[in-house]
């Protein structure tokens, strides 16, 4: 199957490191973020989120950035976790008819699981939308196509990995250590994001613990949609059938 979608990357892998990128994280205490004392702290220079078992959260809730509202943008964030699953939300939205720090929109979800690690999620909305190993194309009547295939990239979630989020446009790039994980060109105008709020997920359900480091962001020139009409679907793709979240919150996977 051809991989169109992911030539993009082989330029972009190639920029210096760090060129032009700002630490949304002071590496001492919670300035700049907002979320349940409860649940979030800073232990060894990460951002630390605790969670004790299944009766302490009735709904998934979240570490959201106020430093400013992401548009077009390239993230680069080390994280490791065990128990559960964790997720970094972004252009996403506060829910606050669920209660207090609810977010929805899209994830780049970071789970145990090879497919659903690095994948995109849409929180409280679309559900799975590309899953690790996948370039997409959601069409403006909201029909998924799998344009591309590769293999998922592995990684053990319970060590150091740095994720990186690339959103130009509605253009959306995951990577797992600089290896491309997902490859998503978002069409369906009624639901796709184009700028909203970044935030670090503690998940409902069995206790857990995520630490995350050396949050990094680079802004990207605005601009850069992609119209569906110059951007054919390769004439190999195959439909995917849409996984609709099973509950209010983030559905199992």
């Amino acid at each position: 199957m051809k991989r169109l979608l992911f030539l993009t990357l082989l330029l972009a892998s190639n920029l210096p490191a760090q060129e032009g990128f700002k630490s949304l994280f002071n590496g001492k205490d919670l300035t700049g973020w907002d979320g349940n004392p409860e649940l979030w702290s800073v232990e060894d220079g990460c951002l630390t989120g605790k969670t004790t078992g299944p009766e302490q959260l009735r709904y998934n809730q979240f570490l959201i950035w106020r430093g400013g509202v992401l548009k077009n943008f390239e993230l680069r964030v080390k994280v490791k976790q065990t128990g559960n699953n964790t997720g970094i939300q972004y252009r996403s939205k506060e829910l606050p008819e669920n209660g207090p720090w609810s977010v929805g929109g899209y994830q780049c979800d970071i789970h145990p699981a090879t497919l659903n690690n690095a994948m995109v999620y849409e929180e409280r909305g679309r559900g799975i939308i590309a899953q690790n190993g996948q370039g997409v194309v959601i069409d403006p009547e909201a029909k998924r196509w799998l344009a591309s295939e590769h293999d998922p990239v592995k990684a053990d979630i319970a060590e150091w990995h740095e994720y990186t989020i690339i959103a130009q446009g509605n253009h959306l790039i995951h990577k797992i250590d600089g290896q491309v994980t997902i490859d998503l060109l978002d069409f369906e105008l009624a639901k796709r994001s184009l700028e909203g709020l970044l935030a670090f997920q503690i998940h409902r359900g069995p206790a857990m613990n995520v630490q995350i480091k050396d949050v990094m962001l680079k802004e990207l020139p605005e601009g850069g949609l992609i119209d569906f009409e110059n951007s054919p679907i390769p004439s190999d793709a195959q439909i995917i059938e849409a996984k609709v979240p099973k509950s209010k919150g983030k559905a199992k996977k």
